[in-house]
């Protein structure tokens, strides 16, 4: 794989939410991937981002333009230094949530993308992969 353009961000309040997913949406009408995967995109992001806020306390995220042969991409990576996940099965899982909501995040934004890769070490932090392929 090979990455053509990447830009990175910070994100430190909700405030920087917005900014990012104009980012995000930039980066895939750049590329001319349909409206209907930017929706899908954009989404994956934004689920991702409010959880790297909420459950991380912020990060850094990766936006990067990727190719695989003829085929092109944009990769978003969220890390941040926050409790980590104990379970990552389990949080995968529709219906779980530690937080107070429907439990959709994670297993939500997975269904979205077209490769999805979650890492995290329990007192270390969480880093999510994504990528959404121009036509996939």
């Amino acid at each position: 794989m090979i990455v053509l353009n990447k830009d990175g961000m910070l994100i430190q309040k909700e405030q920087d939410v917005v900014p990012f997913r104009n980012r995000v949406k930039e980066y895939a009408v750049k590329i001319g991937m349909s409206l209907v995967n930017q929706t899908k995109l954009i989404t994956a992001a934004s689920e991702l981002v409010r959880n790297m806020l909420k459950y991380g306390g912020g990060g850094n995220t990766l936006i990067e333009v990727v190719s695989k042969g003829r085929e092109n991409g944009i990769r978003l990576t969220f890390s941040d230094k926050g409790p980590g996940i104990t379970d990552i099965q389990l949080a995968m899982k529709d219906g779980y949530s530690t937080g107070k909501s429907l439990g959709l995040g994670l297993p939500g934004a997975k269904r979205l993308v077209s490769e999805f890769d979650i890492k995290s070490i329990p007192g270390s932090g969480t880093t999510v992969t994504v990528i959404k392929w121009k036509n996939g």
